[in-house]
């Protein structure tokens, strides 16, 4: 059985969702509380899949995800390094990814976990939002999670997803074609970091990044949020226009494929 760990704590609230999405596509999820895991972190040796869910670690009082990760940082890094040098898999969403940023595992451009080389800052509008947004995937990108997918229609919810990094490294993750998504117009286009298509701001319309081994991958939306049609904030009309098609709309959407990605990996 091919095992996911979730953890959870202060102010994480979407670990219910991306459990459900694990155990969905076939895997056995399990929900544990970053105190026990740094209680008993040889625990991590029994899974083959990682995930920093999303939601508001401690409240985002000293910055997203930055307290957790130093948590993390100051209690489990060597435990992590150990678990992402095995065939394993790791997914931060949203809070989750901004963990993953201040953690250095992601871009992880000379593998040196524990050290930033990127940030995910305040929006642009200096609000939170909570929108559905349209994704492109790259092509060329080797992330694992997003095998055979060409484009993506989920939800953000976040105030700090402006992905920002110095030039050079900017160019680094570009050169190593480390994005994995990027914000586009409904119509396909680039979004050009206008908003509301780019819903934060972020440098080169960058939504989601992976490690040059592409099993490591964060991404600020919500693909849990949005794994079946009826989720959709276009339900309504697609539900309308497949009555008078005379067809039926499936049950599942996009966002279930970057969780069935995951889980096919380990079969």
């Amino acid at each position: 059985m091919i095992k996911t760990i979730l953890v959870s704590g202060y102010g994480i609230n979407c670990e219910e969702e991306t459990q459900y999405a694990f155990e969905k596509c076939g895997s056995q999820a399990d929900i544990v509380h970053v105190n026990d895991l740094i209680e008993n972190p040889g625990r991590l040796k029994e899974y083959q899949i990682f995930v920093f869910p999303g939601g508001f670690s401690y409240g985002d009082d000293t910055g997203s995800g930055k307290a957790l990760s130093n948590r993390i940082k100051a209690n489990l890094l060597d435990e992590i390094q150990e678990f992402t040098s095995r065939d394993t898999l790791m997914l931060g969403i949203c809070n989750g990814f901004q963990v993953m940023v201040n953690l250095g595992l992601v871009p992880s451009l000379d593998n040196k976990a524990g050290e930033a080389q990127a940030a995910l800052e305040y929006n642009n509008t200096f609000r939170y939002q909570c929108r559905w947004v349209d994704l492109k995937i790259e092509k060329d990108n080797p992330s694992v999670f997003t095998k055979g997918i060409d484009s993506l229609h989920v939800p953000v919810a976040h105030g700090e997803g402006n992905f920002f990094a110095s030039p050079e490294v900017l160019k680094d993750i570009e050169d190593k074609n480390l994005v994995t998504m990027r914000y586009i117009n409904s119509n396909g286009d680039a979004a050009n970091q206008e908003f509301p298509a780019n819903p934060n701001g972020s440098l080169n319309d960058i939504a989601s990044i992976c490690d040059p081994s592409g099993r490591i991958m964060g991404m600020m939306p919500h693909p849990e949020r949005g794994m079946f049609v009826s989720q959709r904030d276009d339900w309504p009309n697609l539900k309308e226009d497949a009555k008078r098609k005379g067809t039926k709309l499936p049950e599942e959407t996009d966002g279930i494929i970057i969780f069935q990605n995951a889980v096919t990996y380990f079969k």
